[in-house]
């Protein structure tokens, strides 16, 4: 990471807190020359194995084909033996050196995952049927996974899956309420192990298919030099003004999150050079690493990457993954508005000044380069997008051809560009005195970094390809880039030596696809760990258990449900990675939500579902005693890690309410926009919502607030969050049909329209069932088509409609909707005016506000300039 290379004090703390990021990213131990040679090579092959299955290369060449199986074997194998080879097994022990029991661990436990690749065509004949060799290998197996998820990730996990794997076997001794049949240990082993069921489930597929590039291609950016560009970028333009280090450290990190995993690591990338600038300028020790940790754990949920979450949620949620990232983007980017307008108002309360610039330009003279360089980025945009398109119209095949010269023109030009500026480094954040780069040349200093995010992002948006094809195309770029870009740069500044420049180029190269790797281990173990608890899960019904303990906790208040789910996840979440936190808590919590929501009225997309589990488990991150982030942070800023957490938590209420919110305003995940005003006003009205959150909380707005104005403020932020709760009161927002209706209503729906209905019925496991349900009916067509594509086949019953078929894996089974449930009512919106129409007297009371504190502040004194702490 480019903060381990950048030592900022040399203290104590400022070793500790690399020290951290490398034991619980990287692996702290440190061997030998030989052992250090061998773990660079089996890193650097499980990096090229990645790249090679991602790549369309073994289909043409007909070589080295895996399917899902296999390949997630060996991905399994290359972190259990790489885990054991990084991370000691105890805090004292010995890093300099790797003791024989761990290479025996690494061995034993890298031949048991790699196992099903080894005995695959073996164990295809025998499903079901375990031998005494499967059932040896899949226990020594799980002990060592177990063992080697302690070491990278600690006891939360283990812990988990250990009670999980003690409810598997100890079902008939439960007490009744979650009490099952229990299950011996040749079913759960075959089912954990020798399946795709348990550990080799989805969520190890899609590390070792989606999330292992990502992380790659983030290492190789990180290592080319993109996330100094970012922090520069980022103190450049922001730095002078009031408060300027935080606000660029929220900056900093959103982009930094872009292309990290891991909030510890995002925190140690951007804040060893922020924290000690933040402190300068008058933040107190435990704010300035509160506001570090905020923005760095809020990186997990910024798109594309959203912590390796994103690729998860394609599976489990069923939708594409750039619906994903269209539902993840604007609740991410109000919360780190509503984060820089919190830091702006520390910086107003306690009159905190920015850093000085080393330019004279005027703030006008600024705004104007600012403007032109944003149009000249659209204008850029729009010929790309327009001239590609055209390009592929007329050349057809060989588009692709000419598509590649031009992105190696753009490349040649934004490194002739780059060369044209001073070589800009960071000073010491701790020197006697500091100035900002300059603004113009910082930023074109390292734009074609950008491109090669700009190369990812059209992959998946525009050419629609795979995340693992879009990530293997980046990284491909990303690794020519890396190659290239020191000699060509020392070509265009005439320094000669290009041969020492490309000996640097491809051992930044080598190192970058080894952190890759490194990174890997922690998300590889994880996913396969929490593959035991999905396994549990799917073997025990322990999912309708939590149901069940949920309604009988809440009472069936939907507010008192949502809040314990909240909760549950907070705690669920403690000491997990971001990866593994999402998976639990989506296989135990989702369910929940989904269906005591839906026996309650609520009836919401899945993936709102997931994104409220999602926010609440990453959480944990932040809060005290467990929350690494926090407790690196503090490191930096040399206070107490519980105050840091503590502050960082305050500061995260923003990110805590919005989960609610998008729960009951389904419009804030960008679902039933109908229109570019409609979008432009919802984007609006959230992003003010949550800035007078902000100032509501922090208790200063244009001065500091009276009590009853946060209050109100309150009001007005609930008002814009969530007009439908007013307007529900006078206008019903539904009109309830029979359901002998529904044919007639759902071939007159529009494309992608949700049809909700109300079921009811006994299911398999002899419950009574009743609850409402939301259809996506996807494409316009005929009511037999439409419900088709869901899996449904109804027949007439009366005012009634009978579900007589539900085909298996279908939309329809998933949403729980079972053959022999009766449809007894429709409902279709209502036909009323605009729940919009709410946002008039808000914002009227808001200028009330305004009007009110404006003429307080020119009654007051401003506050003294407060000195650095």
């Amino acid at each position: 990471m480019a903060a381990t290379d950048n030592n900022t004090t040399g203290s104590g703390a400022d070793i500790d807190v690399n020290k951290l990021m490398a034991e619980s990213d990287t692996g702290g131990r440190n061997p030998g020359p030989t052992v250090r040679r061998l773990m660079l090579g089996v890193a650097l092959a499980w990096s090229l194995f990645q790249l090679w299955i991602a790549s369309p290369l073994p289909f043409i060449v007909n070589f080295g084909v895996f399917n899902d199986t296999q390949s997630r074997s060996i991905h399994l194998a290359f972190a259990v033996f790489l885990a054991y080879l990084a991370y000691p097994a105890f805090a004292n022990s010995r890093r300099d050196r790797v003791p024989v029991l761990d290479w025996v661990f690494a061995l034993v436990g890298a031949f048991c995952a790699a196992y099903l690749f080894f005995f695959y065509r073996e164990l295809s004949t025998r499903p079901g049927q375990p031998i005494t060799q499967d059932l040896v290998v899949a226990v020594v197996g799980i002990v060592l996974l177990l063992e080697a998820t302690r070491r990278a990730l600690g006891l939360p996990m283990v812990i988990v899956a250990v009670v999980f794997l003690g409810y598997t076997f100890g079902g008939p001794y439960m007490p009744d309420l979650i009490a099952h049949k229990g299950a011996s240990v040749s079913r759960a082993m075959s089912h954990q192990w020798l399946t795709t069921e348990g550990v080799f489930g989805v969520a190890l597929g899609v590390s070792s298919g989606f999330i292992f590039l990502f992380v790659l291609f983030g290492s190789l950016l990180d290592r080319a030099g993109a996330g100094n560009y970012f922090i520069k970028s980022a103190f450049a333009l922001l730095g002078h003004m009031r408060g300027g280090p935080a606000k660029a450290a929220v900056v900093s990190s959103a982009a930094t999150g872009i292309i990290s995993g891991s909030s510890i690591a995002n925190v140690v990338t951007t804040g060893t050079f922020t924290i000690p600038l933040m402190k300068r300028v008058g933040y107190r020790p435990d704010q300035a690493g509160a506001v570090e940790v905020s923005s760095s754990v809020n990186g997990q949920i910024m798109p594309p990457v959203m912590g390796a979450a994103a690729f998860l949620m394609v599976e489990y949620v069923g939708i594409t993954y750039t619906e994903v990232i269209k539902h993840a983007f604007l609740p991410a980017i109000i919360s780190y508005i509503a984060l820089f307008y919190i830091v702006h108002l520390e910086a107003l309360k306690a009159n905190l000044q920015g850093l000085p610039r080393r330019g004279n330009s005027t703030a006008g003279q600024r705004l104007v380069s600012f403007g032109m360089t944003v149009a000249g980025f659209i204008v850029l945009a729009g010929i790309v997008y327009y001239g590609i398109g055209w390009i592929k119209g007329v050349a057809g095949a060989a588009a692709i051809y000419i598509i590649g010269v031009g992105v190696l023109a753009s490349y040649l030009t934004l490194l002739w560009i780059g060369s044209r500026q001073p070589e800009l480094e960071l000073d010491d954040p701790n020197a006697p005195v500091f100035e900002l780069p300059e603004t113009a040349p910082t930023l074109k200093s390292g734009l074609h970094y950008l491109l090669s995010v700009v190369v990812l992002i059209w992959c998946l948006m525009v050419e629609q390809m795979s995340p693992g094809l879009s990530a293997f195309w980046a990284t491909a770029f990303m690794i020519f880039v890396m190659v290239t870009q020191r000699p060509i740069m020392a070509l265009l500044r005439g320094r000669g030596n290009i041969g020492h420049a490309v000996s640097v180029g491809f051992a930044d190269l080598i190192t970058g696809l080894e952190a890759g790797a490194r990174n890997m281990i922690g998300i590889g173990v994880a996913t396969a760990a929490a593959g035991v608890i999905v396994g549990t899960v799917s073997l025990t019904g322990i999912g309708l258990v939590m149901t069940e303990v949920i309604e009988l906790l809440s009472g069936g208040n939907l507010m008192v449900m949502l809040l314990l789910v909240a909760f549950i996840s907070l705690i669920l979440g403690m000491g997990l990675p971001t990866t593994a936190n999402y998976i639990v808590v989506s296989t135990l919590m989702a369910p929940v939500v989904v269906e005591l929501g839906a026996q309650s009225g609520l009836l919401v997309p899945l993936i709102a579902v997931h994104l409220f589990v999602f926010y609440f488990g990453l959480m944990a991150d932040v809060t005290p005693p467990v929350g690494l982030a926090s407790f690196a942070a503090a490191a930096i800023a040399r206070t107490d890690p519980i105050k840091t957490g503590v502050t960082a938590f305050f500061y995260s209420m923003r990110t805590a309410i919005l989960p609610f919110l998008f729960i009951f305003n389904t419009q804030l995940l960008m679902i039933g926009i109908d229109s570019t005003w409609h979008l432009v006003l919802t984007v609006a009205s959230a992003t003010v919502a949550m800035l007078v959150f902000a100032a509501a909380t922090q208790g200063y707005f244009m001065v500091r607030s009276r009590w009853y104005e946060s209050i109100v403020l309150l009001l007005v932020t609930f008002t814009l969050f969530r007009p439908g709760f007013w307007w529900d009161m006078v206008y019903p927002p539904f009109e309830r049909h029979p359901a002998n209706e529904l044919t007639e209503l759902i071939a007159k729906a529009p494309a992608d329209a949700r049809q909700r209905i109300w079921i009811e019925g006994i299911n398999l496991d002899g419950k009574e069932i009743k609850k409402g349900v939301l259809l996506p009916l996807g494409a316009e067509g005929t009511a037999p088509e439409r419900l088709k594509r869901v899996g449904l086949q109804l027949m007439p019953l009366g005012d009634k409609m009978q579900v007589a078929v539900v085909q298996f894996g279908s939309t329809a089974e998933k949403l729980g909707i079972e053959q022999g449930f009766d449809i007894t009512q429709v409902e279709v919106a209502a036909d009323r005016p605009d729940k919009e129409w709410m946002f008039v007297p808000a914002m009227g009371v808001l200028a009330l506000i305004v009007m009110m504190q404006r003429a307080r502040r020119r009654r007051e004194p401003p506050a003294p300039v407060a000195k650095p702490a």
